[in-house]
């Protein structure tokens, strides 16, 4: 049995003072200065991950720091307690441990903390791109359109998991627009993919500029806070949402009913499982990036498996073939931490086709009065 450790992290203070209720009375910076003295510590053991080729069982380790605290504190010593987090897991007998959310950015995507530890470290990102992007495709059919002449967007284009997804999807797609805040990569990402695949992407800064022009969008950034508002998206437009935290905003799910927003990379995992934490994803199911590792313990594969920037379609290729042969699979549409029904579903679809029908004759109007 292959035993496995993932760190997980808390995305914003609130969540904190919502698990532990006496918290809540203590002012956001006096909690995130409580974090910083805090030690790991385990908050799960899972067990019941069972398939006809493998098992295994682990725990979730919390590293206790902010998204906000990663982003912003000195790297040097946000490494260090990921690194702490990572011997916790030494001692409770992991032979792998996954870097979740942030934990799995910063120190170059990895890399600083496997030179560290004693134990292999895997970012899970090549899993979450081989869900995000199986479920893109699945939501762009389901949504009519036809995947050749669609208008598609990846936004974090020039990050580990952006960068891939562009690629790969450059295959499908002939028209492609590379979002970052690095014109530099992104014009190296343009060049690379027109050479690998004879699709010549759009390259831009300008998120607010391009979004609503898309039909279909891969959100994949770093940042700390949501950064796709209602007013981003065009009627009918698609979103795979592969971005921990989230990129897309809540305002999104509450303002526009007629777009469709995906989370990348929830699935179902074999057996009778328990997690022993609520992620906010069905019972049995967890995201690609924890699947990952848990993947390559079942497999007795104990290898520093993603690590760093560049992910290859090899890779992505090889851990999805895995995944599949023990039964992990994708656990249908969902988004902002609830399954979407499939009458919603169809709901999403007539509105978006009833408002750009709208929207064409609206500017067939404005064009005839010109």
């Amino acid at each position: 049995m292959g035993q496995f450790a993932f760190i997980v992290h808390p995305m914003q203070i609130q969540q904190v003072s919502r698990r532990y209720p006496f918290l809540r009375f203590f002012p956001p910076a006096v909690l995130e200065g409580i974090l910083r003295l805090a030690p790991p510590f385990t908050t799960s053991h899972v067990t019941g991950i069972r398939s006809e080729h493998g098992e295994a069982e682990g725990h979730f380790i919390v590293c206790p720091l902010t998204s906000r605290q990663i982003l912003t504190l000195d790297e040097d010593y946000v490494i260090s307690r990921i690194i702490a987090t990572g011997r916790a897991a030494e001692k409770l007998g992991a032979q792998i441990v996954g870097l979740g959310a942030l934990t799995a950015v910063v120190g170059e995507a990895g890399h600083r903390v496997a030179e560290a530890l004693d134990i292999p470290v895997t970012t899970g990102n090549s899993y979450t791109v081989a869900t995000a992007i199986e479920g893109m495709r699945l939501a762009i059919d389901f949504m009519e359109y036809d995947i050749n002449e669609i208008e598609l967007a990846v936004l974090g284009a020039t990050g580990s998991i952006g960068q891939i997804c562009a690629e790969i999807m450059a295959r499908d797609v002939r028209h492609l627009t590379l979002l970052g805040r690095d014109l530099v990569r992104l014009q190296a990402l343009r060049d690379r993919i027109l050479r690998s695949t004879g699709v010549s992407a759009r390259v831009s800064t300008d998120s607010r500029a391009v979004l609503p022009s898309c039909d279909a969008l891969i959100s994949a950034s770093n940042s700390a806070d949501a950064i796709v508002k209602p007013e981003d998206l065009k009627p009918g437009a698609v979103v795979c949402d592969v971005a921990r935290p989230r990129d897309v905003s809540k305002q999104v799910a509450e303002a526009r009913d007629d777009v469709l927003v995906i989370e990348g990379g929830v699935v179902s995992a074999p057996g009778d499982v328990d997690f022993g934490f609520d992620f906010g994803v069905p019972a049995g199911s967890c995201m690609a990036c924890m699947a990952e590792t848990i993947v390559l313990a079942m497999e007795g594969c104990f290898e520093s498996y993603t690590l760093g920037r560049n992910l290859t379609v090899r890779q992505i290729e090889q851990i999805d073939k895995m995944a599949k042969r023990h039964g992990f699979a994708l656990s249908g549409f969902r988004a902002f931490e609830r399954e979407i029904p499939e009458e919603e579903l169809h709901k999403i679809r007539e509105r978006a086709t009833q408002r750009r029908t709208e929207l064409r004759v609206s500017q067939g109007r404005a064009n005839s009065h010109v």
